[in-house]
């Protein structure tokens, strides 16, 4: 498990980076300010998570609320750093059905959210 989750933690890592570079110099004369600050967001957020998979793993082997924060932390990059990078370049990507997009973001929210509580109980596990 604890593999998985530095796997996972640096491909996301990895990823942030890459979102992180193309928005500072790619997207910056393309999207609006308001836009490119959404594309900020998602980057941001998917950093903080990363991080918090990477401090998860030292706590991998400590049963189901491990498993749980893993998923729910994973869970949260996608849809709430995936739905805020959508909804930033909406425009350019002519995405029609942002308005379902928008809604996915409180439930990455959520995600996050679960998984910090799941860590919580999993560091309160730990003897």
């Amino acid at each position: 498990m604890s593999r998985r989750i530095l796997l996972t933690a640096s491909l996301f890592g990895a990823i942030a980076v890459i979102f992180g570079a193309f928005g500072a110099h790619s997207l910056k004369n393309v999207l609006s300010s308001g836009s490119l600050e959404i594309w900020t967001k998602g980057v941001e957020y998917q950093f903080y998570h990363t991080f918090a998979l990477l401090f998860l793993a030292n706590y991998a082997a400590e049963g189901q609320p491990a498993k749980w924060a893993y998923r729910f932390f994973t869970l949260g990059i996608v849809l709430f750093s995936g739905s805020l990078y959508l909804l930033a370049t909406r425009t350019i990507l002519n995405i029609g059905f942002a308005n379902l997009i928008g809604p996915v973001t409180p439930i990455g929210g959520l995600c996050f959210i679960l998984g910090w509580a799941m860590l919580f109980f999993t560091v309160l596990k730990r003897k």
